[in-house]
């Protein structure tokens, strides 16, 4: 932990800085976390949803945080956790543009800046289950090491590996097998 962060927890335990302090942290992590939560569930009002979320359930949690790990990787934990639980909900629900691809969507989505190819990663990511996508996104976007990573979602660094090798495999082999049929809908 470095001196910052240290100023920071005991900031945070103290009840008579807390507040001030939330707001300094919740300062310092929403750009971060939020893009972390949008590349997990890709619309910009879900991201902000999730990410309102997070703090929420952080400030709630200040009691139970022992200050043993990092700031950032506890509340990486928690705004993955709200994101996959963002989308359990959202794939339950039963609406009626289930048809319509993520690819489709992003592009139609006024905050997304991306062209084709990204769309088409977004979808192939998309595809894979939540562990394998949540460990592709850490490490890829974030270049997240996997000990911290291994922190983060409590898992071995070893089955991370694994996780982040299989899902680049199936999205390498996704993006073979639907480039032609994207590329075509221009």
């Amino acid at each position: 932990m470095t001196k910052e962060e240290g100023k920071l927890v005991s900031k945070l335990s103290n009840p008579k800085t807390r507040r001030e302090t939330f707001a300094e942290v919740v300062r310092l992590y929403s750009e971060r976390m939020y893009w972390q939560i949008r590349r997990i569930v890709l619309s910009h009002d879900d991201a902000d949803d999730v990410l309102q979320n997070t703090f929420m359930k952080a400030w709630g949690a200040l009691d139970d945080f022992q200050g043993t790990s990092q700031i950032s990787t506890w509340l990486y934990r928690i705004a993955i956790n709200e994101a996959l639980d963002h989308l359990r909900r959202s794939k339950n629900k039963v609406s009626a543009d289930a048809e319509i691809s993520v690819a489709n969507r992003l592009m139609a989505d006024d905050y997304f800046d991306g062209d084709n190819a990204a769309a088409l990663l977004q979808e192939a990511i998309s595809t894979l289950p939540d562990v394998q996508r949540t460990v592709f996104l850490l490490r890829y976007y974030d270049e997240m090491k996997y000990s911290d990573m291994s922190k983060v979602l409590g898992t071995s660094e070893g089955a991370l590996k694994a996780s982040y090798h299989i899902a680049v495999r199936k999205i390498s082999q996704y993006v073979l097998n639907h480039n032609d049929n994207f590329t075509s809908k221009d």
